[in-house]
C-alpha cells in the first residue's frame, strides 16, 4: 500500500505558492516523490500507517525492539509462522515472559503495527512543500522540463556573462543534504531500512 504524501497541494498553496490548474497533477507527483525522500531519510513512515514487518527474534531477551516509532498499538504476533498473544507493548517494544525463541536460536517474528504520527508535524509539511516547489520552479524555468537536470550554480557576472557551476554531489531537489537527512534520522530514531506497509 503507498503511502500519503506528508504534504498536498493545498499546503503549497497556502504557503504563498501558486499551482495553475495543469500542474496540479506534476506538483503531485513531486509531493509524492518529496514525501519518499524526507521518509527515507527519517527512516519511519512519519505519517501513521497499519505495516506488517519481519524481525529475527533474538535468543537471549526478552523484549524485542520494533521499528518505525512511535508504535501506538499491535494487533498480530506470530513466532515462526505460530500466533501468539502472551506478549505486550511497552515503549516501541514488545516484551514477552518466554522470550523470542522457542528453541535456543533465532526465530522469525511476524508483527502486525499500527505506527506513525496521527499529524504530520507543521515543519515536516513546510519541507516537503519546499522540495516540491522547488523542482516545480525548476520545470518552469525551462521549456519542456529541461530546468530540471541538474545544475549547482556557485558564482555569475553580469558584465561579460559567465557563470560557474559547482558539484555538491546532488541531482535534484528531491535529495536532501546530508545534514538534514542525519538531522531527520535522530528527529525520528528511524532505522536502517524504512519499514514497509502491506
Amino acid at each position: 500500500m503507498a503511502l500519503t504524501p506528508l504534504a498536498t497541494v493545498a499546503d503549497c498553496t497556502a504557503r504563498g505558492l501558486t499551482i495553475d490548474a495543469s500542474e496540479t497533477a506534476l506538483m503531485g507527483v513531486y509531493l509524492d516523490v518529496a514525501s519518499t525522500a524526507v521518509r527515507e531519510a527519517a527512516g519511519v513512515p512519519i505519517s501513521q500507517t497499519a505495516s506488517t514487518v519481519t524481525l529475527e527474534g533474538p535468543d537471549d531477551s526478552q523484549w524485542l525492539t520494533l521499528p518505525g516509532p512511535p508504535i501506538t498499538a499491535v494487533t498480530s504476533v506470530k513466532i515462526d509462522g505460530v500466533p501468539v498473544t502472551d506478549w505486550r507493548l511497552r515503549s516501541n517494544r514488545l516484551w514477552r515472559a518466554c522470550g523470542w525463541s522457542p528453541a535456543c536460536e533465532p526465530s522469525e517474528v511476524e508483527v502486525i503495527q499500527t505506527h506513525g504520527l496521527p499529524a504530520v508535524p507543521a515543519d515536516i509539511v513546510d519541507l516537503v512543500c519546499r522540495i516540491a516547489a522547488a523542482a516545480l520552479i525548476a520545470y518552469r524555468s525551462e521549456a519542456d522540463g529541461i530546468g530540471l537536470a541538474a545544475r549547482d550554480v556557485r558564482a555569475e557576472r553580469i558584465g561579460d556573462y559567465s557563470v560557474t557551476y559547482g558539484d555538491d554531489g546532488r541531482i535534484t531537489e528531491m535529495e536532501l543534504p546530508e545534514y538534514l537527512r542525519e538531522r531527520l534520522a535522530a528527529r525520528f530514531g528511524g532505522g536502517i531500512e524504512l519499514v514497509r506497509s502491506r
